[in-house]
């Protein structure tokens, strides 16, 4: 990670909710086109910290990524310092502060949250903790899990805050994709209410979504994008529905990392 800081723009994009199985079949399908070409290796299978958002995103923003489902240690692109830790390498963005939103504005990074679901609303005081962690957060109902149009919101919110501040400036964008999360049935015509199929056309419908995003990055800066699920849910596998809770479906997520570099640049 250090060779990314501070040249580079840092994004973090959470797909809430969604399944690592639904993102591969997507992908392999062809549903996601934007994110293939994105992604040409594809996403990869990873363990989760956290079974809901709020834990996920605690530990994600302490620099506790999602894990790979491989046998470690893994060394970890953030981490806050600490005596004893077995997964900081040389190469390791480490910071003096509890989570990487703050240790990314003492380098001098403008920090954005643009919220989705629930936690990220302000709406209690449960829900004002992650997004008091950003200089700048957002959060309407248009951006939540029952606007069907919630993520072309939050990416027109997205592309208008990099036009806005001076690319001599580096911001650490991080986005909350709601529409994957329960209610997800308006993404299938005819259903009558979530299942894994509703699930999967939400997913493309984010994919549609996100080239407006991914330009807008690219016009602005070199950008080390991470994408990733912060916890999946389950549609009665074994008995279970939703998440919060230690299934399969849930703990494993995908995720992938890439440099969107300038589009001069590749011109």
């Amino acid at each position: 990670m250090k060779q990314y800081i501070p040249t580079h723009d840092i994004v973090l994009i959470t797909l809430d909710t969604l399944r690592y199985d639904v993102a591969v079949a997507e992908w392999t399908n062809g549903g996601t086109p934007n994110l293939r070409a994105l992604l040409p290796d594809g996403w990869q299978e990873r363990h989760s910290p956290g079974s809901f958002t709020y834990a996920a995103h605690q530990a994600m923003f302490a620099g506790f990524m999602p894990t790979p489902a491989t046998p470690g240690p893994h060394g970890r692109l953030f981490a806050a310092r600490f005596a004893g830790s077995e997964t900081t390498t040389e190469q390791t963005f480490t910071f003096d502060a509890p989570e990487i939103v703050t240790g990314l504005a003492q380098v001098g990074y403008r920090t954005i949250c643009i919220g989705g679901v629930g936690f990220f609303n302000r709406q209690t005081a449960l829900s004002c903790v992650l997004p008091d962690l950003f200089q700048e957060s957002y959060w309407e109902p248009g951006l939540g899990v029952t606007e069907p149009r919630s993520t072309e919101f939050q990416v027109a919110l997205a592309v208008e805050r990099l036009q806005a501040i001076p690319a001599e400036q580096r911001i650490f964008l991080f986005i909350n994709i709601s529409a994957l999360h329960q209610p997800n049935c308006h993404y299938l015509a005819g259903a009558k209410g979530d299942t894994l199929a509703s699930h999967a056309a939400a997913l493309r419908y984010v994919d549609s979504q996100l080239p407006a995003l991914f330009a807008a990055l690219r016009r602005r800066n070199p950008s080390f994008l991470m994408l990733c699920s912060d916890h999946g849910t389950a549609y009665g596998e074994d008995g279970f529905s939703g998440h919060r809770l230690a299934h399969p479906t849930v703990w494993t997520v995908p995720y992938a990392d890439c440099c969107l570099e300038e589009a001069h640049a590749s011109a």
